[in-house]
């Protein structure tokens, strides 16, 4: 095998270089905006440390107590998605019993 032909992406080589073309433009554009692209995850890493986590900090609280409001944060997510799912479906069925009934005239 040909060591060039490792590197060939299709079976053109216009397109290879097309791809490798766009991989270097990319790899340029990193180096130089490595400097934003590190503030960027400073700033990101020191909002997260100011975030209200949903769990306990005491390590003394262990189990399931330790996360409480995770969970109930949890229930009353799933609890209120059933519930507008439930209220989606009904109004669905009643439009397709109200359209039956108003096309069922031209029958």
């Amino acid at each position: 095998m040909n060591f060039l032909e490792f590197f060939k992406i299709s079976n053109s080589w216009t397109v290879t270089g097309i791809v490798f073309g766009i991989l270097a433009i990319a790899g340029i554009v990193a180096i130089r905006n490595g400097a934003l692209v590190s503030r960027f995850v400073g700033e990101v890493k020191g909002e997260l440390r100011k975030a209200n986590w949903p769990w306990e900090s005491d390590p003394k609280i262990k189990g399931f107590k330790k996360y409480k409001e995770l969970v109930d944060s949890t229930i009353v997510v799933l609890i209120a998605t059933i519930l507008l799912a439930g209220f989606v479906s009904m109004w669905d069925f009643v439009c397709i019993y109200v359209l039956n009934f108003v096309t069922s005239f031209g029958n």
